[in-house]
């Protein structure tokens, strides 16, 4: 009776352990994003990280934050901040002490797409 019992409760946990391991798997990292749009935002999402290493690069040299277009002057950043993967980066400066990137997409066929930003805490935000 006692090892019956044992039984039934290692099919049990087992039948758990299947369901909650399927759920994980069926759904994959990104709750039903389509993969495209999955490699695209953590291509953007390091994009942002790339240009908020570069401001606090310009800061130690110059003394103040720039905006994307004069990192790319300044040699900082390696890429344009327009139309990359389907976004737009543009920055928002406050009195050159901080700054706010934002990539918004561009492309039509990104419509719904999330917004994605960084700021000088170098957190990465998804909107």
């Amino acid at each position: 009776m006692k090892a019956g019992g044992m039984v039934l409760g290692l099919v049990i946990v087992a039948g758990i352990v299947w369901f909650v391991v399927k759920a994980q798997f069926t759904q994959g990292p990104a709750a039903g994003q389509p993969p495209k749009e999955v490699i695209d935002v953590v291509g953007v999402k390091n994009d942002l990280l790339n240009i908020g290493q570069a401001e606090r690069m310009y800061l130690a040299s110059h003394g103040s934050y720039a905006s994307v277009d004069d990192l790319q002057k300044d040699g900082s950043l390696t890429f344009n901040g327009e139309n990359r993967r389907g976004y737009n980066y543009t920055a928002e400066l406050d009195d050159g002490q901080h700054f706010k990137i934002t990539a918004t997409p561009s492309d039509p066929a990104k419509a719904g797409w999330p917004t994605l930003s960084i700021d000088d805490t170098m957190q990465v935000t998804q909107q």
